[in-house]
Order: C-alpha cells, then sequence, then structure tokens
C-alpha cells in the first residue's frame, strides 16, 4: 500500500474538497488493508482514481458512458485501471445494478441526493450495500448556503425562493437540484438505517472567493478545514458533509 497520505485529485480545487479528504483520510489512509469502495454517481473518478491509488478496490455506478469512459481513461493513465470499474446504472437501483454483490466497506454517495428522483430510497439502497461497521460518506448541496450566494450574486428574489425551498427559476425545463439543510441530511442518514456522525461544511469559502480572488490555494484549503467543522461557518457552506456508520 502506497504512504498513509490522500491528495485531492489534481483536477479539482483541493480547497473545495478538503474538508471530505480530511474526513475519508482516517478510513481509507491507514495502509492495513485494501478495502471495497463502491462510488454512486463517481462519474469521472474525481474521487475513485485516488482511492485506487491507495491500493483500493473501487467500483463507481454512474449513468453516464462518457463519464465511465473518461474514468476509464484516467484510471489506465494514473496506472490503476484494474482497481478500477465502472458500471452504468442508477443509484437509485443498486439492487439491479450490482446483482448481489458481497458488501463494501465504503460507499460515497457525493452530488447525488439532489438529482434523484427519491433520496431516501436512493440512501437507504447504498446504505445495504455496505457491510455492518462499514462507511458512507454523503455530500450534498447546502440550501443556507445557496440563498446566501444567490444574494451575493445580486439575486434577492431567487434567494428567497430557495429560502423557503421553492425552486428560484420554475419556467427552467430541467428540474432544480435539491438543496438540504443538515436537519434534513440526517434525517435522512438515520432513516437509511445509519449512524451520522458529525457533519462538517464544505467550500465554505472557496466558492465566494474564486479563482480570480489570487488568494493562495494553500491558505485557503487550511481556512477551509478550520471553518468546515464550526459554526455558524459551516452552516453557510456551499454544501454539507457527514460521514455514517452502517449498522
Amino acid at each position: 500500500m502506497p504512504p498513509p497520505e490522500l491528495a485531492p485529485p489534481a483536477a479539482e480545487p483541493s480547497a473545495r474538497t478538503a474538508a471530505v479528504w480530511a474526513a475519508l483520510d482516517p478510513v481509507v489512509g491507514t495502509g492495513e488493508r485494501a478495502l471495497r469502495v463502491l462510488d454512486v454517481g463517481g462519474g469521472s473518478g474525481m474521487f475513485a482514481v485516488p482511492l485506487a491509488r491507495l491500493g483500493h478496490e473501487v467500483t463507481v455506478v454512474d449513468p453516464s458512458a462518457d463519464a465511465l469512459a473518461t474514468l476509464q481513461r484516467r484510471a489506465t493513465t494514473d496506472g490503476v485501471g484494474r482497481q478500477v470499474r465502472g458500471v452504468q446504472g442508477d443509484g437509485d437501483r443498486l439492487a439491479d445494478v450490482l446483482h448481489g454483490e458481497e458488501p463494501y466497506d465504503l460507499a460515497l454517495c457525493h452530488s447525488v441526493l439532489e438529482v434523484v428522483d427519491d433520496p431516501a430510497a436512493t440512501l437507504r439502497q447504498i446504505a445495504q450495500a455496505v457491510r455492518p461497521g462499514g462507511t458512507v460518506s454523503i455530500a450534498t448541496a447546502n440550501r443556507a448556503g445557496a440563498v446566501v450566494a444567490r444574494a451575493l450574486a445580486g439575486h434577492p428574489v431567487e434567494a428567497l425562493a430557495l429560502l423557503i425551498d421553492r425552486d428560484p427559476a420554475p419556467g427552467r425545463s430541467r428540474p432544480a437540484r435539491r438543496r438540504f439543510g443538515p436537519d434534513e441530511l440526517l434525517a435522512l442518514v438515520e432513516d437509511a438505517g445509519l449512524e451520522a456522525g458529525t457533519w462538517r461544511g464544505l467550500s465554505v469559502v472557496a466558492d465566494l472567493l474564486g479563482a480570480a480572488s489570487g488568494a493562495d490555494p494553500a491558505a485557503v484549503r487550511r481556512l477551509e478545514l478550520a471553518l468546515a467543522g464550526t459554526s455558524p461557518y459551516r452552516d453557510v457552506a456551499t454544501g454539507l458533509h457527514v460521514l455514517a456508520r452502517a449498522r
């Protein structure tokens, strides 16, 4: 196994996902054994490929054939093509997609609950795919963060719509992404039969600063890690993250 240090993928600005990697590190970076990892909606491998570089075996379930092709190219380029498997399918039909495979040690559910038809059913299926005592990493969009972002962008009407959980642009052809509050997310986790840990904020300031700010990326990452678990800052982050244990 490589050294137990998990670096965020180079394609993603590290500050935006710093809190996720920091939370996952004790689970995946111990170096004790290779884990069986399920990445639902993992797309082109932002998390799958770094996890494979640590020696873990990763199955990515995603509805996009193009994303899975990119995943395989990225994994092959990084020398971990044999450790990454892409399966085309939907997160809310995992039972059909996985065909009764052995339980996983770790499942990732990142940016999935916002777009599936039934978030509760999807999370229950993901929980059922993990062995008792295994870990589920859930990351989703934060309603409060979206309200603040729309307001700062000069769209108070849209911000108010988001505040009361309404579509900020009801005339669009595509349905709006869901946003969740911490209590809503934790309730979904508990209803799925999982034991939730402490939730964190994701991208508390990174999205507000943006690449054009000229801020030192390392300094922004350190700030993100400091703010991720601290209220009131985490309350208005772009995203929410929680690690949960399967019962």
